[in-house]
């Protein structure tokens, strides 16, 4: 198993020093991977969950990249609808091609729908948009002569460079773990990656999205997955998730155990955000589990 982790790109730790400091720390442990949340606008209800302060995905993942030399950089996940095909394809070429080849483009279609309203995104459309804007992406990506008549984006007569280094461009993870999401994996997924999904509904999905691409004639995706771990001192009690779902925690031990039941539903890249109340432990947690907890993984 792979294992990523996640740079605080928003809530209580996201400052440029902090971002920096993790990414670099990341390599340096030994991490495969550094990955990075997307909203664009705070609706005030949501202050809770994303905090006030949110850089964005793609401008952070740049300065991982110019930091770091080895790990891939991924976003879990890229709002889709949330910006014009075109652009985003560009961004995610020019930090594909300038990376060397070190993009994974996790994407969603959002959930906020407030946020939609304010970015001018039709929530009921945001389904249909996210599909249409990855396959505009992809042609975008792979052809020459680059074209596309849809609803939302239409475009020709162009030449479309730098292209993205990794052929036929950078794996494409859906998340969430609705139906659609699962159908939309189906469809474009090189990787399901859902949230804190405990390992039955893991199981379920993955059997699930066999029998989506079988009906497709193609290869089920791997299964990979972003989850809140703290790694607990003794007595020291788990804390509460971020966001809905299971929390991964415990001393290292039992932290064994638990990844070792994640890889048993099939699990193959495990992105890690560390539950930390300031920079100094979450140094301390991305260094336990380095050291504590993946050698006895293996």
């Amino acid at each position: 198993m792979d294992f990523g982790v996640w740079i605080p790109n928003c809530r209580h730790l996201a400052t440029p020093g902090v971002i920096r400091t993790t990414a670099v720390r990341a390599e340096e442990l030994g991490y495969d991977s550094v990955w990075v949340s997307d909203h664009v606008v705070v609706p005030r209800e949501n202050i809770k969950n994303f905090g006030e302060t949110i850089f964005d995905p793609l401008v952070t993942l740049s300065v991982a990249a110019g930091a770091t030399t080895r790990v891939r950089l991924g976003t879990t996940v890229l709002i889709v609808p949330y910006r014009n095909a075109v652009v985003t394809a560009k961004m995610v070429s020019s930090l594909d091609a300038l990376s060397g080849g070190r993009v994974v483009l996790g994407v969603g279609a959002g959930w906020v729908a407030a946020e939609s309203a304010m970015l001018g995104v039709p929530f009921k459309e945001r389904g249909a948009m996210t599909d249409e804007y990855l396959r505009a992406m992809q042609e975008l990506w792979t052809s020459p002569s680059p074209s596309f008549a849809g609803r939302y984006t239409q475009f020709s007569g162009l030449v479309f460079e730098p292209k993205p280094v990794q052929k036929p461009h950078p794996p494409i993870w859906v998340g969430g773990h609705s139906a659609a999401a699962l159908r939309r994996t189906a469809q474009f997924g090189a990787a399901w990656h859902p949230i804190n999904r405990p390992p039955d509904e893991l199981r379920k999905g993955r059997a699930e999205l066999a029998r989506l691409c079988q009906a497709r004639g193609r290869p089920a995706p791997a299964l990979t997955l972003r989850n809140d771990v703290k790694i607990l001192r003794p007595g020291e009690s788990a804390p509460k998730s971020t966001h809905a779902g299971r929390v991964l925690a415990g001393e290292p031990a039992a932290l064994v155990e638990q990844v070792h039941e994640l890889a048993e539903c099939g699990v193959e890249h495990l992105v890690l955000e560390f539950l930390a109340a300031d920079g100094r432990e979450l140094d301390a947690q991305m260094a336990a589990f380095a050291e504590r907890v993946r050698p006895r993984l293996a």
